[in-house]
Parts: structure tokens; sequence; C-alpha cells
């Protein structure tokens, strides 16, 4: 007696994509409840099930669904909002603005929808995503029927959705421990990247995942300049820093890896780390040619992802795995390097593994979930069919086969799309309220569009300081007692410096904009000589985060661009209302204290007249931190010798302001 399955799949070119690419013409494919059930010839299936249902493919490639290894899906409502820039405008003029202003749960639920509709039509199954609001994220996608790797992310700047990334972690954890055992949503966690993360955050989140066994999600080596920086500031490449920092006690996805060497290639083996490849954002970004070749032939599992719709700028999976194989063949000048069977494996088996879903999806096999895709390869752009060649079906699919082919979706045993008809989406709703969130995103970048950020920005090299600056003023009367007092064994200087700086502060119409700072900074060695002359401009924000004990200010992160030009210049360029110029010497100590840094300041204010003040600062990315920081800065002040009742809040633009 034939077994029951609730569907048969007849009639079907059957790609399984499995570890020996077995393909079975015709074929057919047994599904009962979410499972496969048996695949092979349609003669034996027939013979060994009955099923409730029988589907006559028609003669079209069923194959398992296409994983998309990386990408941003609420990010489709940014799709063409800023393009053909450099990467620094293009992420702090345009995204992260906009996404400080306008990303909310809702946003994110309604750009994972209109995301989730692109890919069902484009035949995606399975996506690893990574974004703000991720519960959201996967309360759509699941509400979708697509599988996911649903990612929150953390980072050191405050983000749409917490405000340190203490609050990114407690979210994380919270999240993670609700959806894990879901049917279609794996629960991870984001580092962004490790020039986004301290080694604190890279550390935490790395437990956290191990803590819960679920994948962790991260940038890798994605640009020359973050290896550059990465090894003049901790002394090597980036996949050992961040093995340093026990990232690979998780199962790690990395994105990108386009800068790495063999020994980080063999690292990441080693780890179990898997790789999502994406060409076209790396090549729109100019990021470079990541070395996949190289990864395939040393064992690790490498999939394709489509990144972001504001980087790429869509979603669709077939030409991210024909750009992966053209690619490879022209940057190793060889034809024969990532065939078509490997670039869809790549895109499917492979793809699943670097995901960690290996043992549930990615192949047509029994025991793995019903994630499945029909695909016409009879159009015209794909005729006419060779026989000969057992690779041909492959090389119809990677060279020739277009989205718009893929005719039926299937994911977990439940239909998405049928004929070409979404089954869960409504496409003229999403398209009308996508349309809605643009019209009001170009009304907010054409209002603040001759911004002081945004052409601080435009100036390139800008770079955002840590998120929390503690910091206090005390006005003296006698600076020696500071100095004598550094001799004390409670407080180790680390470094000293001199400077005599010049400063022009820019204030605007609209105090909004807060102050730009024109600064020159020349060095001064021990004999009083300047050894140097630097420039930088900073963008100091009007609003304070609060207060502490004593008058101690948090105030929130500061903008910074080296200043290459001159000061006749940035005052024509930028266009202040008022200019404030102060000059002053300044002794500068880096100190250890309590096992934390800061920041000593001696300042002789000489234009205008304002006297002596002791400066304490220390940067962090932590608010606890900060807090922290706080009381033993009050308990320098006293060390000292400061008094706390001639403690100051003001900046020094403020005071000269007042006199």
């Amino acid at each position: 007696m034939p077994k029951p399955a609730d569907l048969l799949f007849v009639n079907a070119l059957v790609l399984t994509m499995d570890e020996e690419m077995h393909q079975f013409e015709p074929g057919a494919v047994a599904v009962r409840g979410d499972s496969i059930l048996a695949v092979g010839s349609e003669a034996e299936i027939r013979l060994l099930y009955s099923g409730s249902q029988i589907i006559d493919c028609g003669g079209k490639v069923l194959m398992p669904g296409l994983v998309n290894a990386h990408t941003h899906v609420p990010m489709t409502l940014l799709r063409g909002l800023a393009d053909d820039l450099r990467l620094d405008v293009w992420l702090m003029g345009y995204m992260m603005p906009v996404e400080r202003e306008f990303v909310s749960p809702e946003f994110v639920r309604l750009g994972t929808q209109l995301a989730c509709a692109e890919l069902i039509r484009t035949g995606v199954t399975c996506f690893a995503d990574m974004y703000y609001f991720e519960e959201d994220v996967a309360k759509a996608t699941a509400e979708a029927g697509l599988r996911a790797v649903c990612s929150q992310t953390v980072l050191k700047f405050p983000t749409p959705d917490a405000a340190s990334y203490e609050d990114s972690l407690a979210a994380a954890r919270d999240f993670i421990q609700r959806w894990k055992g879901h049917a279609l949503i794996t629960p991870s966690v984001a580092p962004h990247a490790p020039y986004t993360c301290t080694p604190e955050i890279l550390r935490a989140t790395a437990q956290l995942a191990a803590e819960f066994d679920v994948p962790l999600h991260t940038h890798i080596a994605e640009t020359s300049l973050e290896v550059e920086n990465m090894r003049r500031e901790n002394g090597m490449p980036v996949v050992p820093y961040v093995k340093k920092q026990g990232l690979f006690d998780a199962k790690v996805l990395a994105a990108h890896c386009v800068h790495i060497d063999e020994g980080e290639m063999r690292t990441l083996m080693h780890a179990g780390a898997g790789v999502a490849h994406n060409p076209s954002s790396n090549l729109k970004l100019a990021s470079g040619f990541a070395p996949v070749q190289k990864m395939l032939d040393l064992g690790l599992n490498v999939g394709i992802g489509t990144d972001g719709a504001a980087s790429n700028n869509d979603l669709d999976m077939f030409e991210e795995i024909r750009l992966t194989a053209f690619i490879a063949k022209a940057v190793c000048n060889d034809p024969t390097v990532v065939p078509a069977a490997t670039a869809l494996s790549m895109a499917t088996r492979l793809g699943a593994r670097a995901l960690h879903l290996g043992p549930i999806t990615g192949s047509l096999e029994p025991g793995k979930r019903a994630d499945l895709i029909l695909v016409d390869i009879s159009p015209l752009h794909n005729s006419p069919r060779f026989r000969r060649d057992h690779e041909n079906p492959y090389a119809q699919l990677v060279y020739a086969a277009k989205a718009t082919d893929v005719s039926d979706v299937m994911v977990n045993g439940k239909w998405l799309m049928q004929d070409r008809k979404l089954l869960t989406f409504n496409e003229t709703e999403l398209v009308a309220a996508a349309n809605e969130y643009a019209r009001k995103i170009d009304i907010f970048l054409i209002q603040r569009e001759q911004s002081v950020f945004s052409k601080l920005v435009a100036l390139g090299g800008s770079a955002e300081e840590e998120s929390f600056e503690v910091q206090v003023k005390v006005k003296l009367d006698d600076s020696a007692r500071v100095l004598e007092a550094l001799k004390k064994p409670e407080i180790e200087i680390l470094r000293k410096k001199h400077y005599h700086q010049h400063d022009a502060y820019f204030t605007f119409a609209d105090p909004v904009q807060g102050w730009l700072r024109y600064r020159e900074d020349e060095i001064i060695d021990d004999k009083e000589q300047i050894t140097g002359v630097r420039g930088r401009l900073t963008l100091i924000g009007p609003s304070r985060e609060g207060d502490f004990a004593h008058n101690v200010l948090l105030s929130r992160i500061r903008y910074f661009a080296p200043a290459t030009n001159s000061l006749r210049f940035y005052r024509e360029y930028f266009k202040p209302s008022n200019e404030t110029l102060i000059d002053k010497d300044r002794l500068r100590w880096l100190v250890r204290y309590k096992d934390e840094e800061f920041f000593i300041n001696l300042d002789r204010v000489d234009t205008p007249e304002l006297g002596c003040y002791l400066e304490i600062k220390s940067r962090t990315w932590s608010r606890h931190d900060a807090e922290d920081k706080a009381q033993w800065t009050t308990e320098l002040i006293l060390l000292l010798g400061g008094s706390l009742e001639r403690t100051v809040t003001l900046d020094y633009v403020e005071i000269a302001n007042e006199k």
C-alpha cells in the first residue's frame, strides 16, 4: 500500500541541490505537513506514495527555495533614497539621519512586508536579517510565511530602538528568549561590526548567542579602510581581532568578508562560521571583490546575500547568483571557477549552512522542511533547452533565468505564491503605504538639505565620537595646585601634551544647528617650540543628555571632520550668523584613575581673558559607565584641589558670550 502524503509534486525537473546534486526528470516530491517525505523519480514516488492532492508541475524546475544570506529588509523603504555617493556621505548624510527620524515599529513592519512580497516573488524562502526593532521584523516575516534568521542589532551608538548598547543587549536577550523554537523564525543577535562595537559588546553578544545556541550575525572586513584602521589601532587583521574577543564561541554568520587572507579564512572555517557574499552591494559601494573561490576551496560555507535594498537596490537573488559566478571568473581570470552549479548551491544548500539552518532547509531531502519553488525555464529568453549535458539545468537557471520565471513558492508546507499570485499580501496597499513614507522622507530631507550637519558630512572624513561624554569645568585662581596634585600616587599619568588652541565658534540663526567649531591646534614641545599644526571641525549639538551632581555634565555624540581648508573657506561654506574667537593655552594629561581613563585639561583662556580652568573629561559608549565616571570625576576635582562650588557647565563659547 502506498504511504499517505498531503501533496505529490509530479512531472517536474527536480533539482535536489543536495551533496550529490541529484536530478530527477521526470521527478516527484512527496510532502506531508511541513516536511518532505521523499524525493525521486516520478515512477518511484507514485509507486510508494499516494497524495491527497497531486500537483502537475508541467515540466518546470522544482528546487529548494533560495536563501538570501544577508540583508536588512526594512530598508526597502529607503530604496533609491541616496545613490552614487561616497560611503561616508551615504551613511552619515542620509541613511542614519533618516533612520533616526523615521525608523519605528510601524516603519519596520511595513518595510519588512514590502521586502517579503519582493522576496517571495523572486523565489526566496529564507533570509538572514539585521536591523532595529527586530521583533517587529520577525512578526511581519512570520505572518508573511517566510523563514528567517532575525538578528537584533547592537552597536555602540544610540539607535532608533535603544538609547545605549546596554538597552540593545537587553532587547536582544528578551527577543531571543521569547522567539527561540519558533517554526519559522530563528532569533539572533547582531553586533553590527567590529568598528561600530566595543570589545565589551563583541564579548557580550557572543556570550548571549552561545548561551541560547543561536546564530550571531555581523559584518566582517567589508572595506579596505576598515582593515587598515584595525591594523593601525589594534595591530592585527579583523578576523584575529574578533576571535580575541571570543566572537567564535558563537555560531557566526559573517557578512561580506571582502578583505580577508587565507589565514583568516581558515580561522572562519575552523570556527564553523558561515560567510555571506554580497556581490551587488560590494560593486555599488566599491568595496572590492571577495575571494569567493578561495573560501570555497577551503571548505567554508559561503552563501549569497543581496544586502539591504538601500545599497543594492533590489532583493533579486537571481541577479546575485549570476554576479557571483561572473565576478569570480573575472577576478580569477578563469572561466571555470564558480560554475553555475556551485553558484546555485551557494544560494541554496551552502547558504542554509552559512545561516546554521542546514539541517532543516536548503535542499530537497527527506526530513527537511518543504521550502520549495517552481521555476519555468521554457520562456523565450531561456530557449532552446539542451539535454546532453547534466549541468545544463544549472546553467539555464544561473545564466538565463530571471526572477519573474518563479511561478510558485512554498515554505514550511504552505503556499505563499501560486501561479504568480501572492497569497499573503495586497501589493497595491503596500506600494501606496511605501510611497507615503517616501513623501514624508522627501520633505524631511529637503528641509535639512542645507543643515550644518549635512554640509559637514559632505566635506568627507566625518566620524562619530563616543556616545557619552562626561565633563566638568572648575574655575581656578591658581593652577599650581593642580600641577602639584598630579604627582599624587592615586593618579597615573599615561600621556602629556601641550597645545596652543585657536578656536572659531560658528553660530547660526537656528539654534538647533548647534555650534560648529573650527580649531587649529599648535603642538608645543618641551622647549616651547611649535612642532606641528592640525585642524579639525567639530559639530557640537545644543542638547545635553543630563546633569549629575556638582555640575558634572553628560553630553551626547559629537561629529568631527578634518579641517583641510582655511578658516575663510569655512566661513564662506557654512555662512554662520555669528562667530566667536577663543584662544587658549592647554596642558592635557591622559590619566588613569580607579582603572579608568580620564583627560585632564589645564586651560588658560587668553582671548577673551577668562582666566584658568580645570576641565575633566571622559568618554564612553555605556551610560552605566558614564554614571560611574561622573562620580569619579567629582572625586578627581577634589583630589586636584578644585572646589565643587566653582564648577561650570558652560562651554567656553557660552562663557565668552555671557561676558
